[in-house]
């Protein structure tokens, strides 16, 4: 897996990225809209940056694990993301909490977001069951939208881990949203996702597209069980046949010690006689 480094935001840059639309949000954030505010809120994102890379190569090493003793991978593949400036303060808004630095700390615990995009749903939780495992790891929430969709048909197993950020001037513990869901779970999220929030359709459209995307929620959880019942079969039956091999080879491993061994006993044997006849005194005559 090659990853690209990119590079970390500086005070320069989030001051230009946010032109005047946002500029009422960002005088409530803070009246001055000072350099200082910047850079603290630069140096928070650092932080979120930093533990979204602490749990991604947590599950990179994961990955590559798997990879390497050519195991079945349940993993898919992975995205990342940070939330923008502008989602913060309007999270804070929409909840009616204060647009200041501590309130953003106290109350979002999703600025940093990784997806893990799984084949089948008990990949889902296996990948889980190891990342929360970790001893630097702790699980701080855990919301299952797969064994309790949403009444849209949105299922998902969202779970906030901590982890520590070491800086020079010590750990700081993070928290982190992972989201993880199946491809098929995946597909219809974004479609959902689009439908929610980037369309220009009248109401009585989306309406009708939603109850569309909830019996596709439903269909999808049906095919997805059955697909996951076909699976495990196919799981079982490999590792019965692999738990045989093993049993075959470890004999045929210990017919081979012991044929080397009765080799040696013999060599041995034949090896003690000669050396007796060799010494043995010539008869009398000679």
């Amino acid at each position: 897996m090659i990853l690209e480094r990119k590079k970390a935001p500086n005070i320069a840059q989030i001051g230009r990225q946010y032109d005047r639309q946002y500029e009422t949000m960002l005088q409530q954030f803070d009246a001055q809209k000072s350099f200082e505010t910047l850079s603290k809120f630069t140096a928070l994102m650092q932080v979120y940056a930093g533990a979204m890379r602490e749990i991604s190569t947590k599950l990179e090493n994961l990955d590559d694990e798997f990879q390497y003793r050519d195991l079945p991978n349940p993993i898919h593949h992975m995205e990342s993301r940070l939330k923008s400036l502008e989602s913060i303060l309007g999270k804070l808004q929409r909840r009616g909490l204060p647009l200041e630095l501590e309130s953003v700390k106290n109350n979002i615990r999703d600025i940093a977001g990784i997806r893990v995009i799984c084949n089948y749903i008990d990949d889902v939780y296996e990948v889980a069951d190891m990342l929360s495992k970790q001893s630097d790891v702790n699980v701080l929430r855990v919301k299952d939208y797969i064994k309790n969709p949403k009444p849209n048909g949105y299922r998902s197993l969202h779970i906030i881990y901590t982890v520590p950020v070491f800086l020079s001037d010590g750990p700081h513990v993070t928290p982190v949203e992972v989201q993880f869901r199946t491809i098929a779970m995946d597909y219809w999220a974004s479609l959902e996702h689009q439908l929610r929030y980037k369309n220009t359709l009248p109401d009585t459209d989306i309406a009708e597209h939603s109850k569309a995307l909830l019996a596709c929620a439903q269909q999808l959880s049906h095919v997805e069980n059955s697909m996951q019942e076909i699976h495990r079969d196919i799981s079982r039956h490999r590792e019965a046949v692999d738990a045989v091999e093993r049993i075959a080879s470890a004999s045929r491993a210990q017919r081979a010690r012991e044929d080397i061994a009765r080799v040696d006993t013999v060599s041995s044997e034949n090896s003690k006689e000669e050396t007796a006849s060799a010494t043995a005194e010539p008869p009398a005559g000679m």
